[in-house]
């Protein structure tokens, strides 16, 4: 019987269940078939550890797995930038739609932007990779800022700063926009001052392996700019044996002589959590037209930046 509702598994938290509406939505419009949301919670979801502590890397991803392993859900959806970079036996990633806005944002207290922050602001993160880059901007434009390790949801983080515990968060733009807050944010932080984490602005749509008529149903949601470019990135992170929790940024993007996107230019940085020492570097070629190529090209650059010292950077752990 193929009318029957497909279980599509979630994560609880607003965002998550935000970001497997809108691919509920696609799924139906594909497959003519209602799709229902079942709800998972995941060990990422219920420590209350800092996530550099708890391992990174699939914290938020383990049970939907287990639960698409077991037949409890039919596919699931993650941000891409939570899945672990090798592939699991038995599942299929079968779509990565449309990227969002891969940027960093901030929301800060009385509307500042970055540069507008007081000396020795205090700054959110709970990301090592976000820590890094806005130390090292901070020090070589001549300003003081105090990175702060925090957690929780969006509503959590933006709270720090509407109780005055600090002066700014910063979060990804992907979220707020999917939950429909871009109205917070007080400042969207260029490329070039903090590198996103890999395949951040992007979802995972991901099933059984042996279910090939859903595979290929699901395919029908993947945008192939989109996936090559999280390859790549994907690729520099893995070639650097970096989990998810590592201060790793990359992002690859089109670059176009007119109308036709005719090279993909890889950037990628790693740093120290202070932000004293980062190795960022870049390469271009070709726009990749198989999943082969697309790694290729991060692992040549994860090279370049390991022959710069890149190894000895990530070798800090906070502890």
């Amino acid at each position: 019987m193929t009318d029957r509702a497909l279980r599509l598994g979630t994560r609880r938290s607003k965002l998550a269940m935000a970001q497997s509406g809108h691919v509920a939505e696609a799924v139906r419009q594909v497959t003519g078939r209602p799709v229902e949301l079942v709800e998972i919670t995941t060990y990422g979801d219920t420590s209350r550890e800092q996530l550099a502590q708890i391992g990174g890397t699939g914290v938020f991803v383990v049970a939907l797995r287990e639960a698409l392993l077991r037949g409890d859900v039919d596919f699931a959806v993650h941000s891409l930038k939570d899945l672990p970079t090798t592939p699991h036996p038995g599942l299929t990633l079968a779509a990565v739609p449309l990227r969002e806005d891969p940027r960093d944002i901030l929301v800060a207290r009385d509307g500042l932007t970055f540069a507008e922050l007081p000396d020795g602001a205090r700054v959110g993160t709970g990301s090592p990779r976000r820590m890094s880059q806005l130390n090292a901007y901070a020090r070589s434009h001549g300003m003081r800022i105090q990175t702060v390790p925090i957690r929780g949801n969006i509503d959590t983080r933006i709270g720090y700063v509407h109780n005055g515990e600090l002066d700014a968060v910063v979060l990804a733009a992907a979220g707020l926009n999917r939950i429909g807050r871009t109205g917070e944010v007080t400042d969207f932080l260029a490329v070039d001052t903090v590198l996103p984490a890999p395949g951040q602005g992007a979802l995972a749509v991901e099933c059984a392996a042996s279910d090939a008529d859903l595979a290929a149903a699901l395919a029908e949601l993947d945008d192939p700019f989109t996936r090559v470019a999280v390859t790549a990135e994907r690729s520099l992170l893995a070639a650097l044996e970096a989990g998810c929790s590592a201060p790793v940024g990359a992002l690859a993007d089109l670059l176009a002589d007119g109308q036709i996107a005719n090279e993909m230019r890889l950037r990628g940085v790693v740093g120290t959590t202070d932000g004293s020492s980062l190795v960022q570097l870049s390469t271009t070629g070709p726009v990749p037209e198989t999943d082969d190529q697309a790694q290729a090209l991060g692992r040549e650059l994860a090279a370049e930046m390991l022959a710069k010292g890149a190894a000895g950077l990530m070798g800090e752990r906070a502890l």
